[in-house]
């Protein structure tokens, strides 16, 4: 019992020795591993000429720093839904909001070729906001449509058919390849200058969620006993949504759709810290960095030297965790 109220100065403690230390393993490991002299000198005194110094700075550096900081965006948005819905399998790739993201970064790669970093993260924004709305709104209206296997149910359907469309349209308009960076989540790719475009945006969502995460604590535990403690519940859950809309916007905008880190994190983070979501949001943020830096390693070296898509890696956990849920918790919602 007292190991476990000392959980969270222990996770913040020693987070970043490990978060350091993954960003590391990430920058030496890959295709072409890189010894520490290298990272140093590229670091302090980078020479434009030398390849490896170009490979640790406009590679491996930002693919590190994207992984963590994807990690935690997508952690908390799951954190955020499934606190806001009590429902313990939502999360932003079960319920149609990275697949509503995707589908409009191919919509704008299709009919806005010439579209700026910026416009495709704004994009990426109104894709989330319309997977989301339509996968809480057919929930709405169908028959006991927001208990938890059900409305992952929809959420999966949702999903599948923005990812038809998507895979529809990019076939006919001869952009398949451009958009399957998209749907395979290619981390190496990612953009340096996006990350720096996402960082305000980044700001927006995460300081919602600590704004609201005194009432999402409250609204876990039920929307009755939230009303009765005269707490506005609908300013809640738009403030919670506007936090999932921008984080998972982002973050599909930067390296695609990676699934199951925020259906994962949250449970986890929940049985480490308690159901405070006041711990539980910054925590998920951290735990959900760490997690999807370990598995981006991990990527590597599962078929080397190929890498494997991290979207599968997350899958080879977040697939047994999910099936573990639903058999362990049925269609009961979270206290």
């Amino acid at each position: 019992m007292r190991l476990r109220a000392s959980l969270p100065v222990i996770i913040l403690c020693v987070s970043p020795l490990i978060i350091i230390f993954t960003i590391l393993l990430s920058i030496l490991y890959g295709a072409k591993n890189i010894d520490a002299d290298t990272v140093w000198e590229a670091i302090f005194f980078f020479d434009p000429s030398n390849v490896n110094h170009q490979i640790i700075m406009h590679s491996r550096l930002p693919r590190a720093i994207g992984a963590l900081l994807i990690g935690a965006f997508l952690a908390i948005s799951g954190a955020l839904m499934q606190g806001m819905t009590r429902n313990y399998l939502a999360s932003p790739s079960i319920m149609g909001v990275s697949d509503g993201s995707a589908f409009a970064i191919t919509f704008c790669m299709i009919f806005i070729p010439n579209a700026s970093s910026l416009d495709m993260i704004v994009y990426s924004l109104i894709g989330s906001a319309f997977g989301v709305g339509v996968t809480f709104g057919l929930a709405s209206l169908l028959p006991n449509g927001m208990s938890p296997v059900r409305m992952a149910i929809i959420g999966v359907i949702i999903g599948t058919f923005l990812s038809s469309v998507s895979a529809a349209l990019a076939s006919y308009f001869q952009v398949s390849q451009s958009v399957s960076f998209w749907y395979n989540a290619r981390l190496h790719q990612i953009n340096p200058d996006m990350i720096t475009l996402a960082i305000p945006f980044a700001i927006a969502g995460i300081a919602m969620a600590l704004f609201i995460s005194r009432s999402i604590t409250v609204l876990s535990l039920g929307e009755e006993m939230s009303i009765s403690l005269g707490q506005r519940t609908l300013l809640v859950k738009l403030i919670a949504t506007a936090s999932v809309v921008i984080l998972t916007g982002i973050s599909v905008a930067l390296v695609g759709k990676i699934g199951f880190v925020g259906l994962i994190i949250p449970h986890i983070t929940r049985f480490l810290v308690g159901i405070d979501y006041r711990r539980v949001i910054p925590y998920a943020g951290i735990l959900g960095g760490i997690f999807l830096s370990l598995s981006d390693i991990l990527s590597r070296f599962l078929n080397y030297p190929f890498e494997t898509p991290i979207g599968v890696v997350t899958s080879l956990f977040g697939v047994p965790f999910f099936l573990y849920l639903i058999r362990k918790r049925g269609g009961k919602k979270h206290a």
